[in-house]
């Protein structure tokens, strides 16, 4: 009999959960933690040589790969990085280069609003750590690029679609969030305070339109591009217009924490707090979120482990910028949760770190596979931990 994965998660809904940890008062082993970054580094250095386009998902547990970088390019460079910084070895510095390098035409391409995915974890990052002019230069234009997809009317980034054309013109998704600290750099870079209040404003937009009362949040906004005036929420990636794409969620909590941090604006501490909240009360016991937070599958449903890896750095991000020392026992919940149950260590084909991730659920496309962002993520949050110092110098903590 052939079934689908939708049939046969439907019938799993029936299969009691079983928690893999207690939820009041495990916490991250150090230990653990440093042997799941060794566990990273080495893989690193067996597959990163051979490694000359952009990680984008994998099948059958390999890379496959986007040779522009699509809107994932800036986290293979990016997990580099962090693996430099961590180890030492010039060999991922000279990996990271070449990686970042490759990145380049993209700075002035304002074809989406991804500039700051692909030049924050790279190029900001690399000159975190070298000083090199050559990578803030190239990370201002990009930042240049982003304010161009500026709707003023609406007070919105555009997400989707090339300038000047009509479709989705007026389409906002939470991941913006995480593209506004690219403004945020180029303002302390260069005094220009525009790009702080292009990102302060769309901010404020997304607290409006996408910020429930309960604190979850839809994929999509859309306004009237011409107007700004709002339309409604939908989805691409999430349930239903009205559910909670977690992996979107994460991506808030991180965004909104840290525009608190460059900004100071107590509004969008308070929000952040609601989103985290909400977050943290609809986990499922081994701490690993589903895909969706209001699956009708609900625990049951497959784990995208990126939204925890993401959702990891944010919480660690928030009880450093808040004092509240709750949000970091949660985040190393979830990075236990994670180091023991979704690495790829007892496969011998793995070539990413982080197995157990979900791109795009409603369209069946890259279910319980490996992705660039949550190594990336995993790697991000493990760093929080351990060499916070270090960490804080690359990202600008």
């Amino acid at each position: 009999m052939n079934l689908s994965r939708r049939t046969l998660l439907a019938s799993a809904a029936t299969t009691p959960l079983v928690a893999s940890a207690d939820t009041g008062t495990a916490s991250a082993d150090p230990a653990r933690l440093r042997a799941a970054l060794d566990y990273g580094l080495a893989k690193l250095r067996a597959v990163a040589p051979g490694t000359t386009s952009f990680p984008e998902i994998t099948r059958f547990e390999k890379w496959t790969h986007v040779a522009d970088g699509g809107w994932v390019g800036g986290f293979w460079p990016g997990t580099l990085w962090l693996a430099h910084l961590d180890s030492g070895d010039p060999l991922f510095r000279t990996l990271a280069e070449a990686a970042n390098d490759r990145l380049a035409p993209r700075r002035l391409d304002p074809r989406d609003h991804d500039l700051g995915f692909l030049f924050s974890p790279s190029w900001v990052t690399a000159y975190r750590l070298t000083g090199n002019r050559v990578w803030r230069d190239g990370a201002v234009d990009a930042a240049n690029t982003l304010t161009r997809r500026y709707n003023a009317t609406g007070r919105f980034i555009r997400a989707w679609g090339r300038l000047g054309t009509p479709g989705n013109a007026g389409r906002v998704i939470i991941d913006t969030m995480m593209n506004l600290d690219l403004l945020a750099f180029a303002t302390e870079q260069t005094g220009d305070r525009g790009f702080i209040d292009i990102a302060t404003a769309h901010a404020r937009t997304t607290q409006t339109h996408f910020v429930r009362a309960d604190g979850s949040t839809p994929h999509v906004f859309d306004f009237d591009p011409d107007t700004g005036a709002p339309l409604g929420p939908g989805t691409v990636q999430g349930y239903s217009p009205a559910s909670c794409w977690s992996r979107g969620q994460s991506w808030g909590v991180y965004g909104f924490t840290t525009m608190y941090r460059r900004t100071g604006l107590r509004e969008f501490r308070d929000t952040v707090r609601r989103m985290a909240d909400y977050a943290l009360s609809v986990l499922t016991p081994d701490n690993v979120p589903v895909w969706d937070y209001r699956s009708p599958l609900g625990a049951n449903d497959v784990k995208d482990s990126s939204a925890g890896a993401i959702l990891a750095c944010g919480l660690l991000d928030l009880a450093k910028a808040t004092g509240q020392e709750r949000y970091r026992r949660r985040a190393l919940l979830i990075l236990d949760g994670l180091v023991r149950t979704c690495l790829t260590s007892q496969s011998s084909r793995a070539e990413a770190v982080l197995a157990r991730g979900t791109r795009n659920r409603p369209s069946e496309d890259g279910v319980e596979v490996s992705l660039p962002y949550g190594d990336y993520y995993l790697f991000e949050a493990i760093l929080r931990v351990l060499r916070p110092a270090q960490i804080a110098k690359a990202i600008g903590l």
